[in-house]
């Protein structure tokens, strides 16, 4: 089968375009650079800015007899300009469906964020149908849940969405070293009471998850047009999964603590002084970044188990010692 992943060269891409590859698939993959590793491992590879709106004659030729995309693509940071996450996470996914929809691919499989769902309560085994909340806490949750929809909604290719939460594993190059940066610099404060339970995914059963959804989707099956929340086995105690990563890293475990309430306060205030002073960088607290970590988010997966075969294969301990 011949596939194409945007973002190959991405944390979820790469493990994904090797899963294909390993069962004998033709990958090709888009991105903003040039791949040298993926093309040495036999992936076609196509330089394009998915944002940019010249980039359609270069999609004809990406998309010519692919069988599948996988969207993978996205800004996924938590602070920035909702211009910016508009036009990579918004009008790049729709350029991409169209010119999908116009070269004949049959079928799209979005790599969507929990986030969309996520608003300013917890969520304790929640399922697909709990609603979209009216706002969100970041740019990055707001667009990602404008392109799902889109997604969601076309007629003319098969489309569905998964929704993998807090992916982690070896390469990671955003939540470990972020999170073991932030504690070596004593930045890394609990928040709330330390009870939050949320959910996980490693990133292999992430990259596992989407190859199976795509073999499962088609014009008439239950996946067209549905989100997926997908995740480990159960949900952790996030402060105790993040107190193990610190300790077997060598860092001793967060002791500080500031409630849910004050650091939602202190959130709001500091991104008003970075708005107003259009500082760079980002700042310290977002309430994005406390609603993640002091409240609670775990999801029922059962949907992605009946329609489409998912259940995480590799373990939380045998994904922490292959990352750690």
């Amino acid at each position: 089968m011949l596939t194409l992943v945007t973002g190959g060269n991405g944390f979820i891409g790469r493990y994904l375009v090797e899963q294909l590859l390993a069962r004998g698939d033709r990958v090709r993959v888009i991105g903003r650079g040039s791949y040298p590793e993926l093309a040495a491992l036999g992936v076609e590879c196509f330089q394009i800015d998915l944002s940019d709106p010249a980039a359609a004659s270069g999609l004809a030729n990406a998309l010519r007899g692919v069988e599948v995309v996988f969207h993978v693509a996205a800004k996924a940071d938590i602070w920035g300009p909702f211009e910016i996450f508009y036009r990579n996470n918004v009008s790049a996914t729709q350029r991409l469906v169209r010119a999908a929809t116009k070269a004949g691919v049959p079928k799209l499989v979005y790599t969507s964020s929990p986030s969309v769902a996520i608003g300013e309560v917890d969520l304790d085994g929640v399922d697909e149908s709990t609603p979209i909340p009216t706002r969100h806490l970041s740019a990055y949750a707001a667009t990602k849940a404008l392109a799902e929809s889109y997604v969601l909604a076309c007629n003319d290719i098969a489309t569905t969405a998964l929704r993998p939460h807090i992916v982690w594993g070896p390469r990671d190059p955003h939540i470990f070293p972020r999170l073991l940066a932030r504690a070596r610099r004593g930045r890394l404060v609990q928040i709330g009471a330390g009870k939050n339970l949320v959910d996980i995914t490693y990133v292999e059963n992430a990259a596992e998850a989407h190859i199976l959804a795509a073999d499962a989707l088609s014009a008439r099956s239950p996946l067209r047009g549905r989100a997926y929340f997908i995740g480990q086995e159960q949900p952790v105690n996030l402060w105790d999964f993040i107190n193990e990563i610190l300790t077997r890293s060598g860092i001793k475990p967060v002791r500080r603590s500031i409630s849910l309430p004050t650091a939602m306060r202190v959130a709001s205030i500091f991104e008003g002084i970075y708005l107003s002073l259009n500082l760079p960088g980002e700042p310290p607290f977002t309430r994005m970044l406390v609603n993640q970590l002091g409240r609670s988010h775990w999801f029922d997966h059962s949907a992605a188990k009946r329609d489409f075969g998912y259940s995480p294969r590799i373990s939380i301990a045998e994904g922490l010692r292959r990352t750690l």
